[in-house]
């Protein structure tokens, strides 16, 4: 039986690496599978799910427009993998669903599940509430506790606590921290 499946983590947990991954093993065995990326994410270029370990591969785009239980009922793969989940819609969540239990083909999300302030993203909220599968992952903060939040950083190195949640960046612009750090941060050493 399909399901709908949600990986979650702070950021640099390998969630890319893994996606990437999975599509290879079922590659290996002669099955198929079609990624989708969110479009408004282009910092490895458009339609590019990249691992920071310099793995990359082109992926289909997903954006408030996508309808997906149409789009993977004409062309249905062995298993849909989608990168930066979080950027899903509460109306895509649904759908995943839909192809999972009524189209029969596994779902597997991966995405962050809250922002820099702390605040879910509404894609993660309805992951959460309607995934079959949860399964955190795990990375750890600079000061070696496990890391669930993600801060942002100004030009000078320091944490910013409002602003739009759709801005996008890489390590430069975020760092995954425990809570205690979060909380806690006035400046990262870069030394």
């Amino acid at each position: 039986m399909a399901k709908l499946y949600f990986r979650y983590s702070a950021m640099n947990a390998g969630k890319s690496t893994i996606l990437l991954q999975v599509a290879h093993n079922y590659e290996e065995r002669g099955m198929s599978v079609r990624l989708f990326t969110a479009a408004i994410d282009d910092r490895f270029g458009v339609d590019t799910i990249a691992s920071r370990l310099g793995v990359s591969r082109q992926a289909e785009l997903f954006d408030e427009t996508t309808e997906f239980v149409g789009t993977i009922a004409e062309n249905a793969p062995h298993c849909l993998l989608i990168d930066e989940a979080q950027f899903l819609t509460p109306a895509h969540v649904r759908q995943l669903h839909e192809v999972a239990h009524r189209l029969g083909v596994p779902v597997i999300c991966y995405g962050l599940r809250t922002d820099f302030r702390g605040e879910p993203f509404p894609g993660s909220i309805y992951l959460l509430s309607l995934a079959d599968d949860l399964e955190e992952m795990k990375t750890i903060c600079l000061c070696g506790r496990k890391a669930t939040m993600n801060a942002r950083l100004d030009a000078n190195g320091k944490q910013e606590t409002s602003g739009n949640q759709l801005e996008i960046g890489g390590n430069a612009r975020y760092r995954s921290m425990c809570p205690k750090c979060y909380y806690g941060f006035t400046k990262i050493d870069q030394s």
